[in-house]
């Protein structure tokens, strides 16, 4: 018996050798485990389990405010192995940094593509089947990586009258930052999951015509998603406009 015990004991610790010299040698330098923005999903993801394609003209809010038409850039990479390192600073630097050409103003058409250094990224008119855009879902849908990346969105807001006195309302996971007619409206920073209405805008006006709105998220490890309306000053949503991407 006591020789059966001592082969079992010498067994398990030749598999927990086994097993920290399998992690040594696919880890990253400094012992750590490889970055997961570098990592491909592993579960089948359908584009059309989350999303449909935009149709033209267009639509109205969702019933509870939320803007579920968008122009969506295929993702960019930007590596970062911890959320941690997304403060005010490295986000303004992030954002601000010119990816590709007309970034800030440009209204693209489905389909048009870019070019982000050695990336060839289209642009998808999409309707999201949530409330919540599932950014992640996207990237893999497209049989993109889903960590360590940087989504460029854009929407257009039509209105019939001004609509005074607004708050844009925004969650995303992880950080964002969000431009109503080139104007900085919102900027929601640090290491964060999508919650509703987790970050509002000072008071603005929705003018007549069209407006665009602009956002940029970006996360490394973990999902990627958002979900953004404008309230009134009771917190109430506001529902009376339309939405197209053209």
């Amino acid at each position: 018996m006591k020789i059966m015990h001592r082969k079992i004991g010498l067994a398990i610790c030749f598999a927990i050798l086994f097993g920290v010299a399998a992690f040594a040698q696919n880890a990253a330098p400094g012992g750590f485990p490889p970055p997961r923005q570098n990592y491909v999903i592993q579960t089948p993801t359908n584009l059309s389990d989350y999303f449909t394609e935009a149709t033209k003209g267009s639509v109205s809010p969702d019933e509870k405010g939320f803007i579920r038409r968008w122009l969506i850039l295929e993702p960019i990479d930007k590596p970062n192995r911890s959320n941690t390192v997304f403060t005010d600073s490295y986000l303004r630097q992030a954002f601000d940094t010119l990816y590709f050409k007309n970034q800030f103003t440009v209204l693209p058409k489905d389909g048009d593509k870019v070019k982000v250094g050695k990336q060839k990224l289209a642009w998808h008119a999409l309707d999201s089947k949530l409330f919540n855009v599932k950014l992640y879902r996207f990237a893999a849908g497209l049989k993109k990586q889903v960590y360590g990346l940087l989504f460029w969105t854009v929407t257009v807001i039509e209105c019939e009258e001004d609509i005074e006195n607004v708050r844009f309302s925004a969650g995303s996971n992880s950080a964002s930052m969000w431009w109503l007619n080139g104007e900085e409206v919102l900027l929601l920073s640090g290491d964060r999951r999508m919650v509703v209405d987790d970050g509002q805008s000072h008071r603005l006006t929705l003018k007549k015509g069209r407006n665009i709105l602009r956002g940029a998220i970006i996360n490394g490890p973990g999902m990627s998603d958002f979900c953004v309306r404008f309230v009134d000053e009771d917190g109430k949503p506001v529902k009376n406009f339309t939405i197209s991407y053209q």
